[in-house]
């Protein structure tokens, strides 16, 4: 547990990082920079544009995965680490 609030607090110091989250496999929320309202909202939507990227992905390749995904707007730039049981989400501020 230490180190994973190392890599939390390290990840979160980068320049521009708004804040962290740490989804289960069911898309439930375990660790958060950020408040509950937003964190719930960010986690739910992720947790299935991941889940269908990682589909698509397996379509297209079958010996495939997901392994990051990026996604940019004009507001924030949001970073999805998925891994087998978490969803690793980094919300970030590119002009910063």
């Amino acid at each position: 547990m230490a180190e994973v609030d190392e890599t939390l607090k390290r990840i979160q110091a980068h320049k521009g990082v708004v804040g962290t989250i740490v989804v289960n496999a069911e898309g439930i929320p375990i660790r958060t920079t950020l408040d509950n309202a937003t964190t719930v909202h960010y986690a739910g939507l992720l947790h299935q544009l991941t889940m269908k990227a990682r589909s698509t992905v397996r379509d297209l390749d079958p010996q495939n995965d997901l392994t990051f995904l990026r996604v940019r707007s004009k507001k924030h730039e949001i970073m999805v680490a998925p891994d087998k049981e978490y969803l690793l989400i980094v919300v970030q501020n590119p002009s910063e």
